[in-house]
């Protein structure tokens, strides 16, 4: 009862924190882009905690995921003030929070994939497990980036915010190689403590 008290506090507090950064924007339409995730991802979270509750490591990192779209979306990834601390203190040459976002978007997919892939029982090697999983990371940030890639087709010069290039012509690239360096990350910090809370969601 009261890990699920918890969970609707925090999700109460992502919907406040969401609202709060739809009031004024820096370009609404780059806003709904970028937070399109959230949007998509607290129904589904609700619909199916019953018949499949995550464990608590991946709620958490959902909620963190989700305060860097909506950062994101609220400034856009170019003109974070996080990033451009960041860029003041190591001297680089542009904004890095969308290096943040995609670094997440490697990290936290991996957690959700190897959640379903071993509560499923769909695979009885770790090591197939954690490989599918990153294949399933590498395909999500392949498909934002052809997102990214149809929004400009479709919106022209009216893309430049959502796609946060900022100058640099491998960007698209830098993205995706900054999704696979999170998915490792994650593989080689969490997995034991992602195994020991399935096993105890698992015996609940």
């Amino acid at each position: 009862m009261q890990r699920q008290n918890s969970l609707i506090a925090a999700g109460l507090l992502l919907v406040v924190i969401l609202l709060i950064s739809a009031i004024r924007p820096f370009d609404r339409p780059t806003w709904l882009l970028e937070v399109s995730p959230v949007l998509i991802a607290l129904p589904i979270m609700v619909t199916t905690y019953h018949r499949f509750p995550l464990t608590t490591l991946l709620y958490v990192l959902i909620f963190v995921h989700a305060l860097i779209l909506i950062l994101g979306g609220s400034y856009t990834y170019a003109r974070v003030p996080l990033g451009f601390w960041i860029q003041d203190i190591f001297s680089l040459s542009r904004n890095p929070y969308d290096k943040i976002g995609h670094f997440a978007q490697g990290f936290v997919p991996f957690i959700v994939a190897r959640e379903i892939l071993v509560r499923g029982g769909y695979l009885s090697s770790r090591r197939m497990t954690e490989f599918l999983s990153i294949c399933v990371v590498m395909m999500v940030s392949s498909f934002y980036e052809l997102v990214e890639w149809w929004t400009a087709l479709l919106l022209g010069q009216g893309a430049y915010e959502f796609l946060g290039t900022q100058g640099d012509i491998w960007d698209t690239q830098s993205d995706m190689f900054y999704a696979l360096i999170g998915a490792a990350t994650a593989m080689l910090t969490l997995s034991r403590l992602h195994d020991r809370q399935m096993g105890a969601l698992k015996n609940a």
